[in-house]
């Protein structure tokens, strides 16, 4: 395969062989840097490229050009190349048309004029880009192949998986009729009697219908733990929970982070957060999932993929049982384990969870819906997250919104962004009171409750975020919960200024501390959390200090 393009746009000469000569240094070695002096020069060899099938990680443009300027030339781009990365070249006095074009039209980044030295003014940002352009880039495939049906269960959940845990993988659909020689070696594996989905390891090994559990060690992911004893356990790998392992092991405490699933939580499968602070032009929350991951490692976390069934006390240590049956101790644990997408009650849904149905972001289901329709159900910034995203590749965005007004629940720059993309449609007081499908969805039945009237829609992709509860039955009988199952921590325990019952300690639970002493709660799981990422991360990296002071009297 070729390398990926980087393509640099400009009508001044000077400029252009500037642009280029940085980018070379910097870029050569992994990506071919083209240029182009004009926005229909530009588009001619956007078109080119796409005839070949060359990929295209950026497009760098000025603004200020004659004929096309640069918003217009990366808007035209679009169609050609909708993954690449789009970054807008301009002066200061053009920032406003810059901020414009983010919002409007999805440039990723603006640069300004001049950007000596690079080192400062370009790179970093650059970087950023591209780092988060290869999470989704699938080059000629060397990894895990996945054989099955758009319309599995077990085979989304399984792409879902590997998509989270940022393992590559090829997707290869067998009702597909492309030329694929991959395609056609492995549809005779399944003819001969091997169950969908197929997993085709690197190598070359087979797995038939594996859960995640069963690949998680073929794929790299640690399933146990390398010691018996931490300084610090921490459940769930979460915004909460990725910050409590970075202080906590940045501070000198031995510790483990053992996720269900994936780390990231349901933040992890934002398309796009754009109001965490740091990041001008937003990040996506599977890109800050890798950051943190990365930079727990490097101050030695150790992350484990596993269930926890259990937390005991065990005199003055803490015990996780684990769903493979073992168990690890520690001195303290971190409970971060989020909430997950609330069901939605609707006869018949059920069994089409994961065949046109899904609870979440679909972070792998977006390039599968294009030029299709998708409904999404929700009005908050998680739905409208996913609307902007699916919006990208689908014909037509339905956004089913149970309340009167999006205010209510979203925030305002999604609302406007909403507002400006023209193929996302939002229906108020509507909900889905109804489904179709035997194997897969066919139709939903949408009620709308100022009219009393209810249509039947022909739909393939319905998407659900309509709030989150707390997976914590596993916790029942050990920690004290509130009636929805929300973890209650410091003053929640306190009863008319007593204590809680079995607390055996000569003072008051610490703040963000459970009913056990030593376990605290942080982010969405803990009762009176603002569902935000970045006060999760804010829980996890103070929860740290409440670990020190009960290490110091233990």
């Amino acid at each position: 395969m070729p390398k990926p393009v980087l393509l640099t746009v400009d009508d001044d000469p000077q400029v252009l062989r500037a642009v280029e000569r940085d980018l070379r240094e910097r870029y050569r070695q992994d990506y071919r840097v083209m240029r182009a002096a004009s926005g229909a020069e530009g588009l001619e060899t956007l078109q080119e490229l796409a005839a070949r099938g060359v990929p295209v990680a950026l497009i760098l443009s000025d603004h200020r050009m004659p004929e096309m300027d640069g918003v217009e030339f990366l808007k035209a781009s679009l169609p050609l190349f909708p993954e690449a990365k789009r970054a807008l070249l301009t002066a200061y006095a053009d920032t406003s048309a810059a901020i414009r074009a983010i919002n409007q039209v999805g440039v990723d980044r603006y640069l300004l004029k001049p950007w000596d030295p690079p080192e400062d003014g370009l790179y970093p940002a650059l970087d950023e880009l591209l780092a988060e352009w290869r999470l989704t880039y699938r080059p000629a495939f060397e990894g895990v192949r996945i054989l099955g049906s758009r319309w599995s269960p077990r085979a989304y959940e399984l792409r879902e998986f590997l998509a989270r845990n940022h393992v590559p993988y090829q997707w290869l659909d067998i009702e597909s009729e492309a030329d694929d020689p991959d395609l056609k070696r492995l549809r005779a594996v399944v003819d001969a009697g091997a169950e969908l989905p197929l997993v085709e390891l690197p190598g070359g090994a087979q797995l038939p219908a594996p859960t995640p559990a069963d690949l998680s060690e073929h794929v790299g992911l640690q399933t146990r733990a390398e010691q018996e004893f931490y300084d610090l356990l921490i459940v769930g790998g979460g915004p909460a929970g990725l910050a409590a392992a970075v202080y906590g092991a940045s501070e000198g405490l031995r510790t483990l982070l053992v996720e269900r699933e994936a780390p990231g939580g349901q933040a992890g499968l934002s398309s796009r957060i754009e109001n965490y602070l740091g990041f001008s032009t937003g990040i996506s929350g599977s890109r800050l999932a890798q950051e943190a991951v990365i930079q727990a490692r490097r101050f030695g976390v150790e992350i484990v993929t596993q269930a926890v069934t259990a937390l005991r006390a065990d005199g003055p240590y803490r015990v996780l049982e684990l769903a493979d049956g073992s168990s690890v101790s520690g001195h303290a644990v971190i409970l971060a384990t989020g909430v997950q997408w609330r069901a939605l009650d609707v006869p018949g849904l059920a069994p089409l969870q994961g065949a046109g149905v899904y609870y979440g972001a679909g972070t792998t289901e977006a390039l599968a819906c294009k030029d299709e329709d998708v409904y999404i159900v929700g009005g908050a910034n998680s739905a409208g997250q996913a609307a902007m995203n699916f919006a990208r590749h689908a014909r037509q965005v339905m956004l089913l919104v149970r309340g009167a007004s999006l205010a209510t629940s979203m925030s305002q720059y999604l609302i406007e962004q909403i507002e400006q993309t023209p193929n996302i449609r939002v229906e108020l007081n509507s909900s889905v009171v109804g489904v179709h499908g035997t194997e897969r969805l066919d139709a939903i039945d949408v009620h709308c409750s100022i009219s009393g009237q209810t249509q039947t829609l022909e739909a393939t992709s319905l998407f659900i975020f309509i709030g989150a509860e707390p997976g914590t039955d596993w916790l029942s009988g050990t920690l004290e919960r509130d009636g929805r199952g929300f973890i209650l921590s410091g003053p929640d325990l306190m009863h008319g200024g007593k204590r809680p019952k079995g607390w055996p300690l000569d003072r008051d639970p610490g703040l963000l501390e459970t009913s056990l002493p030593g376990v605290f709660a942080v982010g969405d799981v803990r009762r009176g959390s603002v569902k935000r990422v970045a006060s999760g991360v804010g829980e996890g990296s103070v929860a740290i200090s409440f670990v020190h002071q009960y290490l110091a009297r233990v």
